[in-house]
């Protein structure tokens, strides 16, 4: 599914406080984690976890109007 998205129109967020991704499954999710959900969608796109990160972090910005 995430290749019909496209990496453009993907932003990452950890809101899910009870659903930490695997391998820290059945701990509470926080910030840190999130590297876990980039590596996630890089490899389902096949692209370096630098790009995804880069991109992701981009489309947050435009769409919260961010200016960091």
């Amino acid at each position: 599914m995430l290749p019909v998205i496209g990496l453009d129109r993907i932003v990452l967020e950890t809101d899910a406080p009870y659903l930490a991704p695997v391998p820290h499954r059945g701990k509470r999710n926080e910030s840190a984690f999130i590297i876990h959900t980039a590596a996630h969608v890089a490899s389902a796109l096949q692209l370096p976890v630098d790009e995804v990160s880069d991109m992701t972090s981009n489309n947050a910005k435009a769409l919260f109007s961010l200016d960091i």
